[in-house]
């Protein structure tokens, strides 16, 4: 090869190089100019949804359907190139066009979904905690029973019991659309360990019960009164009678067997051969049974 031939060659190269350098910067001109400016510089707030399991290049094309972002490609490209494809959280946003894209995806990466309020009142049965979690939109209610009465599942929850009556703890949550019930359950159930401390266990055998039954009597003065005032004075005479070994004559007690209760208690309940009887009638001290003597939680 000559010299003048090298130096075509070299020319060509040079050209290729710069070429190659040019659109390598323009580039990246560019998509630093997509991820730090948004779409627009006001726009109203959106309900933004990732299904579990959604792809990147579906989760780019909502985007972009829904006026979030400018560039479906440039924004599947910034995700890769952030190592995130497989991080999106699934959930419902809250996003805005007025938002950049790397706001954007900062928002799915941390899972800021939009949280909707449960509240759970004290003095609810499993059977109207389930009512109330279907009425909320989450989950059905005899899917809820159903997991509440599973043996295997609540073993999982450390709970020593036949269901989770006297479990879910009453409180406010927060949870996202998609929460599934076990979810729920297990959020609720994870709350009462938290309130019920070592202190309180401790003082629960001292009396000679168990966890189980202490609960279970716990429900039992909660279904005698709605005046949390009254509960001391139910709750003292209740435990004079299982020292005295009587029974505790509830009459709330039936409604832990019917499906149907509507809120008052009437006087063929009584009579009636009630399915459910979790209260033993046998024993000789407080921390062996609760007498009821009607059928209990």
């Amino acid at each position: 090869m000559n010299h003048r031939k090298f130096k075509i060659l070299e020319i060509i190269l040079t050209g290729i190089l710069l070429g190659s350098v040019l659109i390598l910067s323009l580039f990246i001109y560019q998509m630093k100019l997509f991820t730090e400016t948004p779409r627009a510089s006001t726009g109203k707030t959106t309900t933004f949804i990732i299904t579990p399991g959604q792809s990147l290049n579906q989760v780019a094309a909502n985007l972009k359907n829904q006026g979030l972002i400018t560039n479906q490609s440039k924004f599947k490209f910034y995700v890769r190139y952030k190592r995130a494809a497989t991080k999106l959280m699934a959930g419902e946003y809250q996003l805005s066009a007025s938002k950049t894209p790397t706001q954007i995806l900062e928002q799915l990466l941390k899972g800021k979904v939009k949280l909707y309020r449960l509240t759970i009142p004290e003095g609810l049965n499993m059977n109207e905690i389930a009512k109330l979690v279907e009425k909320s939109n989450f989950c059905a209610d005899n899917t809820f029973l159903s997991l509440c009465k599973n043996l295997n599942f609540i073993k999982t929850l450390a709970v020593d019991s036949h269901s989770l009556e006297g479990y879910l703890y009453p409180d406010t949550y927060f949870f996202p659309k998609q929460t599934s019930c076990r979810q729920i359950i297990k959020k609720m159930v994870n709350t009462f360990h938290k309130i019920y401390t070592p202190k309180w266990e401790k003082r629960t055998k001292k009396l000679g019960f168990s966890i189980n039954e202490i609960v279970t009597l716990a429900s039992i003065i909660e279904k005698e009164t709605g005046d949390a005032s009254e509960r001391p004075l139910i709750s003292s005479v209740f435990h004079n009678r299982l020292k005295k070994n009587m029974r505790l004559e509830s009459d709330p007690t039936v409604i832990y067997g019917y499906k149907d209760f509507t809120g008052r208690i009437r006087k063929k309940k009584f009579a009636a051969d009630n399915p459910i009887q979790y209260l033993s009638t046998q024993g000789t001290s407080p921390g062996t049974h609760c007498k009821s003597g009607r059928n209990g939680p």
